[in-house]
């Protein structure tokens, strides 16, 4: 496959069409081709039996070094990434920026040096600012950055993840009807997913708060071809964007992210974009329901519904290992040990 006969190079985003660096960090999926995500899940499907049928452990990447950043607070994406490291056999160093010395005043430049003086192999960061991952890719030659989150702009594993989980359940996203509910504009895991979902040629709809969708990537004036998101429907009206859709994924409320007066009311939230048994018996039979996690059970969901049935909530978590095994061998190039 011509993913990994270009050595990993699509996993970077460092750089642009017309510029020659080319690095292979992982930054967003937004060049991942449909091949890439095939390839990718195909070996996330070998690793997932490591962790559920046995024997919990390979040698993979004994001797890989990996270092975990978080500079916001993690449950799933830093455990997964841990647990992936581990159970392949890596070396696994869990940072805490609270104890480290950025509390003393190191830049975030300094502290990037220091892991690669450190020969760290592959870095694990997870930033309250946009583009700080981009930053650490620019500057570091050795060690290799993986995005685990960036402010409100990218979250590509727990994008790959999510697909993951999906391609479990249906042979192809093609025309497949995906609708995204809630805080669209500061969700960094609805821009990676929605890239991942147009990619795959899904018809992805987003529904929410008029001033929770980012008008400025989905607005009519950049309905053109060279915009990826051009696939993506707004459809602010849930009650309406649900009626047949083959995945709802519901979106945590990001207070944290919002400014004063964005919203009258978690009660007015709840009435108008709450995802309830109601709401998603307008949608396919079989609709997939998800969520990335943490829910908050009665605001952007109700309980019924994140604990039904139709809910892939804990497949998301659980494939978020298998995932990021795959992805910690396609960056030190031992998918193809894998694969072949």
């Amino acid at each position: 496959m011509h993913f990994m006969q270009k050595n990993l190079h699509h996993f970077d985003k460092v750089y642009r069409e017309d510029s020659p660096v080319i690095t292979p960090h992982l930054l967003d999926v937004d060049t991942f081709s449909q091949q890439d995500f095939e390839l990718t899940f195909s070996i996330a499907n070998r690793m997932k039996k490591i962790y559920t049928v046995g024997p919990k452990k390979s040698s993979l990447l004994k001797g890989i070094t990996i270092a975990t950043l978080f500079y916001e607070p993690s449950t799933r994406t830093r455990i997964s990434f841990e647990a992936a490291g581990k159970m392949l056999s890596a070396d696994v160093i869990n940072l805490s920026v609270d104890n480290s010395s950025t509390r003393k005043g190191e830049s975030f430049y300094d502290t990037m040096l220091t892991l690669q003086s450190n020969n760290i192999d592959l870095l694990v960061i997870r930033h309250n600012h946009s583009g700080a991952p981009y930053m650490a890719a620019k500057h570091l030659e050795k060690t290799l950055v993986i995005n685990a989150g960036d402010g409100s702009h990218a979250h590509p594993t727990q994008a790959l993840a999510d697909m993951f989980t999906l391609a479990q359940h249906m042979k192809s996203l093609k025309d497949k009807k995906v609708l995204i509910v809630g805080d669209v504009a500061h969700s960094r895991v609805a821009r990676s997913n929605l890239l991942a979902l147009c990619t795959l040629g899904a018809k992805p709809i987003i529904s929410g708060p008029p001033n929770l969708i980012p008008w400025d990537l989905f607005g009519k004036q950049y309905r053109v071809d060279s915009n990826p998101f051009n696939k993506v429907s707004i459809m602010p009206d849930l009650d309406q964007a649900i009626i047949d859709a083959d995945v709802v994924m519901t979106l945590r409320l990001q207070s944290e992210r919002h400014s004063k007066g964005l919203l009258p009311s978690l009660r007015e939230y709840a009435n108008l974009w709450q995802v309830t048994t109601d709401r998603l018996a307008k949608a396919s039979t079989n609709v997939l329901l998800m969520h990335p996690g943490p829910m908050n059970i009665g605001v952007e969901i109700s309980p019924e519904v994140a604990y039904s049935t139709n809910s892939v909530v804990q497949e998301q978590v659980s494939n978020s290992i298998a995932i990021r095994m795959a992805i910690l061998l396609l960056m030190t190039n031992k998918g193809r040990d894998v694969n072949e």
